[in-house]
């Protein structure tokens, strides 16, 4: 990219975009876990940023249950990033969560300079709506297809099937995570991993941008064995 004279570089927007369920089934140490991992990213995503200073990276959430709403609507540039806790009540409406995603991911709401959107779907379930509806709307979009698409299975009810759908690339698994340590770790990998891989060169190039163009390294191995008062 050129230098504006006597300014600095111009900065490429990256949308990064939490869909986070929860649903009744959430309650408890799953959405405990889910709000302190994404604190907890909070600063490792900053230094992200840090690391791409052509990068502007802008977060914001979706939460679904009975319906889906945004949980932070306005883009956030990273550096004044704060999460709100969520409670949890209701069923999955996660296909309606895909479908407000694919609104926003419209090319005349999105810059035509803009990097690879980072979406990072958690669930614990199945979706209790059109699923296929919503995803079809989000691939229907070109920045959805473009997306580095990332899900985390939370507990062995998670549908993985579902979840493989979402990503769109059999070269990258659902995340799992069936304890506490193992979402924290996973949430904190899906929140900076995929970031960093987005926002560097490789994914500037003309042509490149989605899933499966933008490399991302393998996952954490799960924290092993829990005893049986910790597994989901």
């Amino acid at each position: 990219m050129p230098e504006t004279p006597g300014g600095a570089l111009a900065k490429r927007p990256l949308q990064f975009i939490y869909i986070v369920d929860y649903s009744g089934s959430m309650s408890g140490k799953k959405i405990q876990a889910v709000n302190y991992a994404i604190q907890e990213s909070i600063k490792p995503m900053q230094d992200v940023a840090d690391e791409n200073p052509t990068a502007e990276i802008l977060v914001r959430a979706v939460k679904f249950a009975d319906g889906a709403q945004w949980h932070i609507a306005q883009p956030t540039e990273v550096h004044s990033f704060r999460w709100p806790d969520l409670d949890t009540d209701g069923v999955t409406d996660m296909g309606k969560a895909l479908s407000m995603v694919a609104t926003e991911l419209r090319e005349d709401k999105m810059p035509k300079r803009g990097l690879p959107p980072v979406l990072v779907l958690m669930t614990d379930g199945q979706p209790t709506d059109d699923f296929n509806s919503g995803l079809k709307e989000l691939m229907d979009q070109p920045w959805g297809k473009k997306a580095v698409r990332i899900a985390v299975a939370i507990g062995e009810d998670a549908d993985l099937d579902v979840l493989q759908k979402f990503i769109g690339n059999p070269e990258v698994k659902p995340l799992t995570a069936s304890n506490v340590t193992d979402l924290v770790q996973k949430i904190k990998w899906a929140s900076t991993v995929p970031l960093k891989a987005a926002s560097n060169p490789a994914s500037r190039t003309p042509g490149s941008g989605s899933g499966g163009n933008v490399p991302i390294p393998a996952p954490p191995p799960n924290s092993g064995p829990a005893t049986s008062d910790d597994v989901w």
